[in-house]
């Protein structure tokens, strides 16, 4: 080893005596910033990660490294110096590794000058080091397996040309191996089969921070080969002129050599069966298995099939993600055992699996736009999942696992979306859906106990006495059925002097029901199951029907049970006529990534009532609510129920007109007011948002001229970290949310109330609020901000949760459902028809007047963030589909259903992590100073160059004074 750093030390010298260093060093830097900023347009590009520090690199370092190579050898040779190093006491293999470790230090050095551009994107935005570690040991393996190479061939020539062209031809061979130049001539086995023989597919592999023993062997195999190969042509060299004499050393030489190299070849081959051996050092492990995957798997009790169909030939955009997602169902395959079953297939090869494809799951080949050098042309491919566990599937296609992100130039960045999760959640939704058909006590864990407050048969109306005897058969059954798990106790609250009434009054908040407005005769029928402090109300069926009821009964049952599909019941705006706003507005977005893990019911709330089966109520956008309306939310949260509510003052429209507001009524005011909510009639404008294509008009030559700019719009409120609420399950894996056109929250404590105010989203310290309507910008009169600043400056609250005791807003006030029987009662008195009938339905109702400590209200200050074209406008800004609002409603509920599995791993996402606001002058600020560190790093190295060939001066001279003395 002396001998090698030896050697090492004076070729480092040799480089760095002469301008060779620093061409290098200047050209590597250079081109690198250039590509940084200018090609891959970084601060444009608004992703914290740098990617762009190394998109280029298996291209750039083919002739920069080359360069270096070239003269290692060929001068040598030129200048008559090998022969002498040949008889010098150093092994052949020791001058190779020296000349080897030279080149790869003068490489380091460059990579370490380009430290400054990570440490600025971390300072910039959350950066994921993972990738960033990745990336530079991958940069050294592929330098090292480069110089190599040029070793190799520089050996070969006395001529530094040759050597040059010759190391840069082989380089961009192994690199055109693997790219998508030479592999879209192929199918996908071949493909693949190339990609693992290519530098480049293996690069991009280790830069995602994944290390993969096998691509770093293969690294490592290149350079073994062809320094094993450099050793050889120097031996080779060595026997010029006497191969007679020596030929069985020789052949022993090129045995060596030979196998030498078929080992380093063949372990290749050995390794890639072995999947297993890989660390992922991305943040948050992202190309892992996740201990949620891990725990749905473990709950596996029947074979789970997943299938991927992926066809030969499809996208050259999608090709690369392919073998992406084939490790990680692998990977899946590998946690689930031999519960779970993993194939992939190709449809388009084979005719039988094509039509089971497309008749019993579904999916169907998908028409791809593509363009050669010589045509245009469309491919029909698969690009599919399937999850299927039971009689229960579910299907992912290429909307579900891909991300798209336009780049520079127009070309676009393609990327998996989050594939764990997505796979993951598919593989939640068939279970819980598969258990759901059994026997909902298998999956309670602990005994629930049905508490039952009925009055006594001669108070009950007769409808309720017949529903009473069956309630005694059903809980009969389902006990019979719980196996201990199911206990039973029914009271009259009527009995003994009504004791019991004031407990559940006080408890509960129960207080006596009543067929009508006019009926004197008060009784008792409420249900609820509880355990522990989990209380959960039985609904009484509206149908007053027996099936109805044990379909509540179950119903309540599921919120004690794991593994169960949730139910969530959703209220969206009705259409208005003649108007563009929110309530033309569409949810679809919403709603598909909710049906991802739950059950939707889509709910007017125009009965009175929410769907009995419902777990949460999400209300978005609500409009113009009536009493009954109001009384269903009422109610919910009163039942121990989560009410989530999306709900602004202002509905905004965005209509071909361009941007419109008008205020609105939502009918919550009254009801949050008396609970100490409001949601004030004004917009907050933040510094700190988003920029959006804006027309603005400028003045040329005395013309009003109409241009499009991509200017800050400060009503779309862009939330980053220090205004998300820390380490909560509701922010979870989110870095960036939106909120559109939003309007404060206050929250004020309630005197007598045991609840929690919890602070989920924040505005900028900064921010301001405005009641003027006039939302686009005036930039003559208001400058580049386009809008007056208020005084009103500091963080505003834009979603928060209240969790504990609530007080109907219904209290000591009859029903709205009874109100509206009484009208109807008279409406039919009035109209009888000629055979005397009329409606004698019965109408039971009561006033649930205290909600136990579990009810939640959630609540977003803005009624457009979830809608269609709030998302659609931000996507175009930002160049990707924009999702972060629903994940943060997903989460939420989640959160709320106490389901926290997924939360972990929804948020992973390649296009997640973004810069946080820059100015332009703040953007051209960190790109000079880049360049400055640049600069500045070379300056360094020059000096300390100068200071160790001083010293390496006066060492020479000393030993010199000292031989003549």
């Amino acid at each position: 080893m002396p001998d090698v750093l030896r050697v090492a030390r004076k070729e480092l010298a040799a480089f760095f005596g002469s301008p060779v260093a620093y061409i290098f060093l200047a050209a590597f830097l250079g081109v690198t910033l250039f590509v940084f900023f200018w090609v891959e347009t970084f601060f444009a590009r608004d992703l914290a990660n740098v990617r762009p520090l190394f998109q280029w690199m298996p291209i750039l370092l083919i002739f920069l490294v080359a360069a270096v190579t070239m003269r290692m050898w060929s001068e040598e040779r030129r200048s008559g110096t090998l022969e002498l190093l040949m008889t010098v006491p150093v092994t052949p293999l020791r001058l190779v590794l020296g000349k080897f470790l030279a080149c790869l230090a003068l490489v380091a050095v460059a990579l370490v000058l380009t430290l400054p551009l990570p440490i600025m994107v971390a300072l910039l935005g959350p950066l994921d080091w993972g990738p960033v570690v990745g990336g530079y040991l991958a940069t050294l393996l592929l330098a090292a397996a480069y110089a190599a190479i040029g070793l190799y061939v520089s050996s070969r020539t006395d001529n530094q040309i040759v050597s040059l062209i010759g190391s840069v031809l082989i380089c961009t061979l192994f690199y055109l191996i693997g790219s998508s130049t030479l592999t879209d001539l192929f199918g996908q086995r071949v493909a693949d089969g190339l990609a693992l023989l290519g530098t480049g597919a293996r690069f991009d592999s280790i830069t995602r921070g994944v290390l993969d023993l096998r691509d770093l062997y293969y690294y490592l195999s290149l350079v073994g080969v062809f320094l094993t190969l450099n050793v050889y042509s120097l031996e080779r060299l060595r026997w010029a002129g006497s191969e007679a004499a020596g030929q069985g050393r020789h052949r022993q030489w090129q045995v060596a050599a030979a196998l030498f190299i078929a080992n380093f070849v063949a372990a290749n081959f050995w390794l890639q069966p072995i999947g297993w051996a890989r660390a992922d050092i991305t943040a948050g492990q992202i190309y892992s298995i996740s201990p949620a995957t891990r725990l749905y798997l473990s709950q596996l009790q029947e074979p789970l099939l997943i299938r991927g169909y992926f066809s030969a030939k499809t996208h050259p955009l999608l090709a690369p993600l392919v073998p992406q997602l084939e490790n990680l169902l692998q990977e899946y395959a590998v946690v689930g055992g031999k519960r779970v079953h993993v194939g992939l297939v190709d449809p388009q090869q084979d005719a039988q699996l094509e039509r089971e494809a497309n008749e019993s799951y579904g999916i169907k080949p998908v028409p791809f736009r593509t363009e050669s050098k010589y045509q245009a042309g469309v491919v029909n491919s698969y690009f599919n999942i399937l999850v299927k566990y039971g009689d229960q599937y579910g299907t992912l296609n290429f909307r579900d696992l891909v991300e798209v992100k336009g780049g520079s130039a127009g070309q676009l960045q393609v990327e998996l979306r989050n594939p764990e999760y997505q796979i993951t959640r598919t593989i939640k939704k068939v279970i819980y859906a598969y258990q759901g058909g059994g026997n909902v006590f298998s999956h309670i864990t602990e005994p629930v106990t049905f508490h039952g407050f009925l009055s006594s048969d001669h108070r009950l109306p007769a409808d309720l006495v017949q529903l009473r005897k069956g309630l005694d058969s059903i809980l009969g059954k389902l006990r019979a059925e719980s196996h201990g798990m199911l206990q039973v106790r029914i009271r009259d609250p009527q009995a003994d002097g009504g004791e019991l009434a004031r407990q559940i009054q006080q408890q509960y908040g129960f207080q006596p029901m009543v067929t009508s407005l006019l009926d004197s005769n008060r009784f008792y029928f409420y249900m609820l199951l509880q355990r522990g402090d989990q209380t959960v109300p039985v609904p009484l069926p509206e149908s007053l029907d027996r099936a109805d009821l044990k379909r509540n009964i179950e119903a309540a049952l599921k919120r004690f049970a794991t593994g169960l599909l949730k139910t969530i019941a959703l209220y969206t705006p009705p259409p208005q006529p003649g108007y563009y706003g929110s309530g033309m507005a569409r949810y679809q977005a919403l709603e598909a990534k909710l049906r991802e893990n739950a059950a939707v019911r889509p709910t007017d709330l125009k009965t009175g009532r929410v769907p009995a089966a419902s777990d949460l109520l999400l209300v978005v956008s609500p409009w113009e609510l009536d009493d009954k309306q109001l009384f269903a939310i009422d109610q919910f949260l009163m039942r121990g129920g989560t009410v989530a509510i999306a709900a602004s003052p202002f509905d905004v429209g965005l209509g071909r007109a361009g941007l419109t507001v008008r205020k609105r009524r939502t009918g919550l005011e009254k009801w949050l007011a008396a609970k100490g909510i409001k949601i004030t009639e004004t917009m907050v404008l933040d510094p700190q948002n988003i920029a959006l294509p804006i027309p603005v008009e400028r003045m040329a030559g005395g013309v009003r001229v109409q241009e499009i700019r991509s200017l800050a719009y400060p009503y779309l409120v862009d939330i980053r970290p220090d205004g998300m609420l820390a380490d909560s399950p509701i922010t979870a894996g989110l870095e960036q949310v939106t909120m559109d056109w939003a309007s404060p929250v206050r929250i004020e404590a309630q005197a007598n109330e045991e609840r929690k105010v919890i602070r989920v989203l924040q505005s900028s310290p900064e921010a301001w609020s405005s009641e003027s309507e006039v939302i686009e910008p005036n930039f003559e009169r208001y400058g580049s901000m386009g809008f007056a600043t208020g005084e009103d400056r500091g963080r505003k609250l834009l979603a928060g949760v209240v969790q504990g005791r609530f007080q109907s807003f219904f209290k000591d006030k009859p029903s709205p459902l009874l109100a509206d029987k009484h009208e109807d009662d008279d409406a039919a008195g009035e109209a009888k028809t000629d055979a005397g009938e009329e409606d004698t339905k019965l109408k039971v109702a009561g006033v649930i007047e205290r909600s136990p400590a579990s009810a939640r209200l959630i609540l977003f200050g803005s009624s457009s963030f979830l809608a269609d074209s709030a998302l659609d406008l931000i996507a175009n800004a930002t160049g990707t589909q924009y999702l972060n609002p629903v994940q943060l409603v997903q989460n939420a509920i989640d959160w709320s259903l106490e389901d926290p599995g997924l939360l972990a791993i929804r948020g992973r996402s390649h296009f997640s992590r973004l810069l946080e606001p820059l100015s332009e002058d703040t953007q051209r600020f960190w790109e000079y100073l880049s360049y400055g560190f640049g600069l500045g790093g070379l300056a360094i190295v020059f000096g300390v160059q100068r200071v160790m060939r001083r010293r390496r001066e006066r060492y020479y001279l000393a030993v010199l004074r000292e031989g003549k003395v």
